[in-house]
């Protein structure tokens, strides 16, 4: 005789058919009579157990299968007996068939054991990686296989695709079969794609339209125009926060009693996407009714407070307002001290004139003073870098409007997380508070990488190294080096922002540049003019004067050399065996700018800055002004004024408005110079003028705005009867040389609004933005242009030579037997000194991406000058360590 699982579970069936057919009477029936209990029979005794066998074990002692079953040696047993045996073994979970036999108490326990787990295999994941998966996976290699485990890993692993909006994602579980009672286990993922939300449907709204309500909420429909937001994706918690996005947005609109009846999100028959609805109630639009401020804190007038109340009496009502000035009052009370005290509106609400008149208590508290500032999390950074930057220390007097100046600055060293803040909690008294930072360090070293492309210097890579926390001090160590075809530059800097634990900032840098200018020649090529290497260094302090002013001085030595080609530009213009550099060669205003100069130069710089983090602002501005005065010693004598600030908005919703300006001037205070020829030359040398253009002003090259000059070739014919020669100005714009020549005085604008994207585009690191800039470059004084008529060759083979031509550009005039050279005569023009603004509009996006921090900008030019030279594209990368 044998017993299995199965028959417990038939005798289950058939009592519950037994009972259905006892209870199933009517109901008139049962009031008229109580139905008799029936008691089960008791099942008969099969006999006494003289044994128990157990086999088919392989890992288990059969003792151990015994101790989960209540069958004894010496114990009667019967039917009901051996099924919960059976029950027993099955609920541990170790077996996969179990059977129990009995021969005249005999008992023989059959048993065949669970595999052991050999593997855990993931197949088909693409979208969320194994080290995603594992963690939330119970089962493990040399574990019991167990059905139940498998079903609880096959819907922990769905759940986490549901988490990342793939709601068709299904897993099948397959078992592989292996030697000595193993298994591997595959987990064959089918990914699907990401459920969108297809449509967001609200009734019972009409105040606002269903668009209007839509854009309050984080949950956005799944549009082709939305391909870089994660809202659209369905995620159940944004169900419940888009609920009180709504809530939020009618109380703002004076709906005091709006609710969200019901949201119910279905998922359509394919899996693929969502619909949302939401059945709302609106509600009455209240104002505001009496208000005013209540104050128990003797420093406190509630008369007063009650006058700078934003709200007045017949306004429509609004909860953000409300909530405001609940923040605006605790930071008022912070201001005196008071840490804790507690603010409470109390709200009269009114359904029959529809007005909520508010009470603000503010509740008695006591006069706090910080007991002590704790910092936690910095590993690197060390604690006397942050404690400095804290306007309050133990024993002050707890003010909240210096905690938020506090947070601010140690934003503003670019050491640790964004967002951080300082937290106030309860000290040993009453009146003591602790206020605690826990920091996040982040990379503060940064290896940048940038690259260009412009139609001046074609190819552009510039690296640059630095580390602002230095040795975890704060210090700034930094060096650089920029390479092009046509410039070279190597500089190290260092500073120190606290000297010997004194607020004063003392740095320097080091520096040697090697400038290769060029212009355009024919045919859209380039030459190189001038050679220009300076070498020198640069000695910086810092004090502040208040909280957000403070003083920058400098000392700076530079020695320039600007060099031509002698070979190239050098000529016996006089015919008197002495090369000099010739005008029709290199330029009036190259010749003027070679030789060798020393500049000893002393400068300041007063700064106004209260923005709330300077390297990543959202609000608050700067204003920079700065002086160089040249001519301690040296051979150069200047006055260099700058002007620049910046002012940020947060606009709400993530958008960031900025709008900055910049201008300069330089003076001589050399008097009138001349150059060989005796003739009168812009005082300010070539190399200290402001030169203007990307990346500076996008949309335009690299010193593509302000003062040229544009040298424009003739080609020339010759007449075959009367051997007249004609010349014509080249319509080739690229048949032309074309020389920046900068200028004394300048200005840039630039307003620009970062716009904010979805989270998910956010945790990418996408930041674009939209900007106008503009800007000019002006104020030299003419030079002098030079028409040339160019060359002839005269006689032929080894006595050929090659003279100057007589004339005009027009018509130029050779030598009895000379050819005129087409190409060689030309005209020159001074073009771009104007102020006029050079305005650009465009759109760029900074993104950090897995290579570093990467920044794309596209600009078109509106209005330019003759002259200026544009540029569509820019970008640059770097990296961070």
């Amino acid at each position: 005789m044998s017993s299995k699982r199965q028959r417990p579970v038939v005798a289950a069936l058939l009592a519950t058919t037994m009972f259905g057919g006892l209870y199933a009477v009517p109901a008139l029936a049962q009031e008229a009579a109580a139905p008799t209990a029936v008691v089960p029979a008791a099942q008969p005794v099969m006999g006494t157990v003289r044994s128990i066998n157990v086999v088919g074990q392989q890992r288990l002692e059969p003792d151990t299968v015994l101790s989960y079953t209540k069958l004894r040696i010496g114990q009667p047993f019967n039917q009901e007996s051996l099924d919960q045996a059976l029950r027993d073994l099955y609920e541990t979970e170790l077996f996969a068939d179990v059977q129990i036999r009995n021969d005249s108490g005999a008992l023989t326990v059959e048993i065949k054991e669970n595999p052991v787990i050999n593997r855990i295999v993931l197949e088909g994941n693409k979208r969320l990686k194994e080290d995603k998966i594992r963690p939330e996976i119970k089962l493990a290699p040399r574990q019991i296989y167990t059905r139940s485990k498998v079903r609880a890993d096959v819907a922990r692993i769905i759940e986490l695709y549901r988490r990342q909006g793939r709601f068709a994602a299904t897993v099948e579980p397959k078992m592989v079969q292996l030697d000595q009672n193993r298994v591997d286990i595959v987990f064959e993922i089918s990914e699907g794609p990401k459920s969108k939300v297809r449509q967001i449907n609200v009734i019972g709204n009409d105040k606002f339209s269903d668009g209007e309500l839509r854009s309050q909420m984080v949950t956005k429909q799944s549009r082709w125009f939305r391909i870089f937001s994660s809202g659209t994706s369905y995620d159940p918690d944004r169900l419940a926060y888009d609920q009180q996005k709504l809530r939020q947005f009618y109380l703002t609109e004076g709906y005091a009693d709006f609710r969200v009846i019901s949201a119910v999100a279905e998922l359509t028959p394919d899996k693929q996407d969502f619909i949302i609805t939401y059945v709302v109630e609106e509600g009455q639009r209240y104002r505001f009714g009496d208000v005013k401020v209540e104050s128990d804190i003797r420093d406190l007038s509630g008369t007063s407070l009650t006058k700078t109340l934003p709200m007045k009496k017949g306004d429509w009502y609004n909860a953000k307002q409300v909530e405001d000035t609940v923040d605006t009052l605790s930071e008022t009370a912070g201001l005196f001290g008071y840490a804790f005290a507690e603010v409470q509106p109390d709200f009269n609400r009114d359904k029959d004139s529809l007005t909520m008149g508010i009470n603000f208590r503010i509740a008695n508290a006591p006069r706090v003073y910080v007991e002590r500032v704790d910092i936690n999390g910095n590993t690197l950074t060390q604690d006397k870098v942050v404690r400095r930057e804290f306007r309050l220390a133990e024993g002050d007097a707890f003010n909240s409007f210096l905690v938020k100046r506090s947070k601010d600055r140690i934003n503003s060293l670019g050491f640790f997380q964004e967002r951080l803040e300082i937290e106030q909690k309860p000290g040993s008294a009453p009146d003591r508070i602790i206020l605690e930072t826990n920091v996040q360090e982040k990379s503060t070293g940064e290896l940048s990488l940038s690259a260009g492309f412009s139609s001046l210097e074609r190819f552009i890579v510039a690296a640059s190294i630095t580390q602002r926390n230095f040795r975890g001090k704060g210090q700034e160590l930094r060096t650089s080096v920029n390479y092009s075809s046509y410039s070279k530059s190597v500089e190290v800097g260092f500073t120190e922002p606290y000297f010997m634990d004194k607020n004063i900032a003392l740095g320097g840098d080091i520096y040697r540049r090697d400038l290769n200018s060029f212009r355009f020649t024919n045919n859209n090529d380039r030459d190189t003019t001038y050679q220009q290497t300076t070498t020198g260094f640069q000695i910086r302090a810092g004090v502040p004067i208040t909280e957000y002013m403070s003083l920058a001085l400098r000392y700076s030595l530079n020695l320039d050399d600007v060099s031509l080609d002698e070979d190239t530009y050098y000529s016996d213009t006089n015919g008197d065996g002495v090369r000099e550099c010739d005008p029709i060669l290199a330029g009036r205003y190259l010749c003027d700018a070679i030789g060798k100069r020393t500049t000893s130069s002393l400068g300041y710089s007063l700064i106004y800055d209260n923005r709330d983090n300077r390297i990543r602002p959202t609000r608050g501005h700067n204003v920079v002004v700065s002086q160089d005065f040249a001519g301690l010693g040296g051979s150069v004598k200047y006055v260099r004024t700058r002007l620049n600030g910046s002012k940020f908005w947060p606009l709400g919703s993530g958008f960031i408005f900025s709008l900055s300006g910049e201008g300069g001037y330089i003076h001589s205070l050399e008097g009138d110079r001349r150059d060989a020829s005796g003739a009168l030359v812009d005082p300010i040398r070539l190399t200290d003028r402001f030169f203007l253009g990307n990346p500076q002003i996008r949309g335009f090259d690299i010193r593509g705005i302000g003062p040229r000059v544009v040298r424009r070739y003739y080609s020339t014919t010759t007449d075959t009867t009367t051997g007249a020669i004609t010349g014509a100005l080249s319509t080739d714009n690229n048949n032309r040389r074309d020389d920046a020549l900068g200028g004394k005085i300048y200005y840039l604008t630039r307003a620009e609004i970062e716009i904010p994207l979805g989270s998910g585009a956010r945790e990418m690191g996408l930041r674009p933005s939209v900007f106008v800039d503009a800007g000019a470059v002006a104020g030299l004084r003419d030079p002098l242009t030079t028409p040339f008529a160019g060359y002839c060759s005269v006689g032929s083979g080894t006595t050929a030579t090659t003279v100057r031509a007589g004339g005009s550009p027009q018509a130029p005039t050779c030598p009895t037997g000379g050819t005129h050279l087409s190409g060689t005569g030309f005209e020159e023009q001074y073009l771009g000194d104007t102020l006029k603004p050079r305005v650009a509009v465009g759109f760029g996006i900074n993104w950090n991406s897995p290579f570093g921090p990467f920044r794309i900008d596209i600009a078109k030019a509106l209005l330019k000058e003759p002259g200026d030279d544009t540029q569509l594209i820019s970008f640059n990368v770097g990296t961070q360590f």
